[in-house]
């Protein structure tokens, strides 16, 4: 859904990249690998494409200490792949064994098979992979269960997740938090008017007033548009996109220049599997989870409501539960700000799965 203005930012990059700007970001990249190096005795890392779903899906395994819980991150976008973040998320390495997986439409498995290559582009699809991803990693590090960590879009599969799954996982945690209620909230949208105007944006405005009052009716297209001007009209927002996305993606050392183009194109790709989530109800789905809840959200988040995440949240019913902002930050907040999010990690969710009872007191 903010495939757009990635590709916007992009676009810069890749159009006549100068010599100097490419000797930088080689330079960067060498610097980003020699921190991302794992050179403790019971670590891991593992990076390859493994059979799921009939496809080849690109997953990554990476830790100091396999002793250490299991985070399985289910990225957003659709199609953003959070596998461009680890130079910017080492330190949770040292904490958690994180796995991270390019659901089918996303950077590399997108690069591998192409668009003819991925196969089903549905929600259901990609749910059921992620219930196959869970059991190859259980599987393979030879653990019952593992933490869920849903992104942005990727929350709409891990609050699904959880509810139904208990069994496979341990906690969930969930931030840039997408909560659905069928529509009922529109305060985003109204926000998102209310800075058009504000702003003096007229065309953009009209393009907005113009959209079906009935946001289930939106085209995957529609909905991309919208999602480009609730990023692009707020400053916080943007500034992250320049620069905490796109920088990420223009320094990861794991991803080459050609892949950059598969990461915007596969987001563009995914954009059609929304259509699958536009009729969901949380509400309706249930608020009782057998595993303990968190949502971690950026206090300035335009895109997914931290006031609509909290309403929900009250309404959870959890073993233990915990809900926070992380200040000064919109979307993308866990990795503005990676320090204060492994922070609320330490501080309350590994204390609940190793079965403190006094974990989640104060949030």
């Amino acid at each position: 859904m903010i495939a757009t203005i990635v590709a916007t930012s992009a676009a810069a990059l890749l159009a006549a990249p100068t010599a100097g700007l490419l000797g930088h970001r080689a330079l960067r990249r060498s610097r980003n690998a020699s921190l991302m190096k794992i050179g403790t005795p019971n670590g891991i890392d593992e990076q390859g494409f493994v059979p799921i779903g009939g496809i080849d899906q690109w997953i990554s395994v990476r830790g100091e200490d396999l002793a250490n819980p299991v985070v399985l991150e289910l990225h957003g976008g659709p199609g953003a792949s959070t596998a461009i973040f680890g130079p910017r998320t080492r330190s949770w390495e040292k904490h958690f064994t994180i796995v991270r997986w390019d659901m089918r439409g996303s950077l590399k498995t997108f690069g591998r098979g192409g668009p003819e290559g991925q196969g089903e582009m549905t929600f259901d699809r990609i749910y059921a992979d992620a219930i196959e991803v869970t059991d190859h990693i259980r599987t393979r590090l030879g653990v019952d269960k593992v933490v869920l960590l849903g992104h942005s879009y990727g929350s709409a599969f891990g609050l699904r997740l959880a509810r139904e799954f208990p069994e496979r996982y341990s906690a969930y945690v969930g931030t840039d938090q997408n909560i659905h209620d069928a529509g009922r909230d529109d305060s985003v949208h109204r926000a998102l008017l209310g800075r058009l105007r504000t702003t003096g944006k007229l065309k953009e405005l009209a393009a907005v007033e113009a959209l079906d009052p009935d946001g289930h009716q939106w085209t995957a297209r529609e909905r991309a548009m919208h999602a480009k001007l609730l990023a692009t009209s707020d400053p916080l927002t943007l500034d992250t996109m320049k620069k905490v996305v796109m920088g990420s993606l223009w320094l990861s050392p794991l991803h080459s220049l050609r892949e950059l183009g598969s990461f915007l194109k596969g987001m563009t790709f995914s954009e059609r599997i929304t259509a699958g989530t536009s009729g969901f109800d949380d509400w309706a789905d249930g608020t009782e989870f057998e595993i303990p809840f968190f949502l971690f959200q950026g206090e300035k988040d335009v895109l997914t409501s931290p006031e609509l995440a909290r309403r929900f949240f009250d309404d959870v019913q959890a073993p233990a539960k915990g809900f926070a902002l992380i200040e000064d930050c919109s979307h993308f907040a866990a990795f503005r700000r990676p320090e204060r999010f492994l922070g609320l990690l330490l501080a309350h969710v590994r204390p609940v799965i190793a079965g403190r009872s006094d974990a989640a007191a104060g949030i």
